[in-house]
């Protein structure tokens, strides 16, 4: 999954004279591996869910969001690898630039793997995603707790586009309120909406049309 040669599709499909989204140039935030969820109001409504890996964001498109209920099944779709820098990125993506629409930050926080073993030796979480599963442990504002991500088609040079699952973990940060309501959902960082970010960015001076 993902982009094998670092962050080439994800510069190649933006044009950075034009979109505030980073280039990228960070290799490691330093200590604890960090992990953002994005909401990203694009040509559909969506999640973003991205895990710092080997010095990028691995990254997934999650259409319902991740849900802190162990029955909900989230589809999760791949997208480019990201850069470290992107878990910053708040702020609307300019109109016939791609993934053009509003962004905001909705968690973030550290993640830790979840042991996983393979032919019995201790795997890395790189080799674990590769293979189609990883286990991992959630420290941010909102999420908390295991999750799981398994790939459930695709990938293994079958040509397919690959398809995982989001599932949290049955235990004891475990709740039933599922997802919030992406459009009135506020930034971790910043308290704002979507709507509230559009207007804001819409009003700066050179905005205006």
């Amino acid at each position: 999954m993902g982009d094998r040669n670092g962050l080439t599709t994800y510069r190649g499909k933006r044009h950075f004279d034009r979109t505030r989204e980073p280039q990228g140039e960070q290799t490691s935030s330093g200590g604890t591996p960090c992990f953002v969820v994005q909401i990203h109001d694009a040509s559909t409504l969506h999640f973003d869910f991205r895990l710092e890996v080997d010095g990028v964001l691995k990254s997934w498109s999650v259409p319902k969001g991740p849900s802190t209920d162990p029955q909900d099944k989230r589809l999760a779709m791949p997208t480019e690898d990201h850069p470290l820098e992107y878990r910053e990125f708040e702020g609307v993506i300019p109109a016939g630039e791609y993934g053009a629409g509003t962004v905001i930050v909705w968690d973030e926080g550290s993640y830790r793997p979840l042991p996983g073993k393979k032919k019995g030796r201790t795997r890395t979480f790189g080799e674990a995603l590769e293979q189609g599963h990883a286990s991992f442990w959630l420290d941010g504002s909102k999420l908390h707790g295991g999750y799981a991500l398994t790939r459930f088609r695709g990938g293994d040079g079958s040509g397919k586009r690959e398809s995982w699952l989001l599932v949290k973990e049955n235990d004891e940060r475990a709740e039933r309120r599922g997802t919030p309501d992406a459009r009135r959902a506020r930034s971790v960082r910043s308290g704002r909406t979507l709507k509230r970010v559009a207007e804001e960015e819409a009003g700066e001076p050179g905005n205006r049309r």
